[in-house]
C-alpha cells in the first residue's frame, strides 16, 4: 500500500517525533521510501504500481508499454517509463522498485487512449499498445519521408511488424492528429494502406 507522509503522520500522531518513526519504520524494512514523503508497505510491490504516485498526473507508456505487448523485443525490467503533460522537462526516478521516466506529451493527445486498472489492492493507468506508440513517436527526432518511418519503426525501434498489423489503426486515427507532429503524419499514410 502506497502511503504518504501526511498519512503516516496521522497514524504515529501519538509520537513526540515523527519523522523519528517513520525512519525506523524504513529502517526495519516495514516500509520502503518510494520518493520524497511517499512509502510502501510491500517491498517486494510490482513498480507500475508505484509508477503514478511518484510524479503525476502520469500513465505508463512509451517502451513499458511497446515491450508489454510484444511490439518491441527488448524486455524492460524494473524500468518504468511514463507520459505526463506540461511539466516541461524530462524527470527520473531511482528508488529500490525500479527506474522511473516521466516525459511529456500534448495535452490534447494526453487523456486519449488510457486505461485504469486495478489489480492487487492497487490502481494504475495504463496506454492502449497505440497510444504508446504515438507516445514513443512524438518523442522521437520527425523523420522526413514515409520511407524513413518505415526504416524507424521497423528497423531502428525493431517493431513487430505482425504485433503492429494486429494494432487498431481506427484508434491510431484518432490518436494521432492530436500530437501535431511529422512523424504522425507519416504513420497515417502508412496505416492509410492497411
Amino acid at each position: 500500500m502506497i502511503l504518504t507522509f501526511d498519512s503516516l503522520a496521522y497514524e504515529f500522531k501519538d509520537y513526540t517525533d515523527v519523522r523519528g518513526k517513520i525512519r525506523r519504520e524504513v529502517q526495519s524494512g516495514r516500509l520502503t521510501q518510494v520518493a520524497r514523503g511517499l512509502y510502501e508497505t510491500d517491498a517486494h510491490a510490482d513498480g507500475k504500481y508505484l509508477a503514478g504516485a511518484i510524479y503525476g498526473p502520469s500513465y505508463l507508456s512509451f517502451d513499458y508499454v511497446l515491450s508489454m505487448y510484444s511490439l518491441i523485443p527488448e524486455a524492460v525490467f524494473e524500468t518504468y517509463t511514463s507520459a505526463t503533460f506540461r511539466k516541461g522537462k524530462t524527470k527520473q526516478y531511482e528508488n529500490a522498485f525500479g527506474v522511473f521516466t516521466y516525459r511529456d506529451i500534448p495535452a490534447a493527445a494526453y487523456p486519449v487512449g488510457v486505461e485504469i486498472r486495478q489489480e492487487g489492492g492497487y490502481s494504475y493507468q495504463i496506454a492502449t499498445p497505440e497510444k504508446a506508440l504515438c507516445d514513443k513517436l512524438y518523442a522521437i527526432s520527425p523523420v522526413g519521408s514515409l520511407k524513413a518511418l518505415r526504416a524507424l519503426l521497423f528497423d531502428d525501434l525493431r517493431i513487430d511488424e505482425d504485433e503492429f498489423g494486429r494494432l487498431n489503426f481506427d484508434d491510431i486515427r484518432q490518436l494521432a492528429p492530436l500530437y501535431r507532429s511529422t512523424n504522425h503524419n507519416y504513420l497515417i499514410k502508412l496505416i492509410g494502406g492497411r
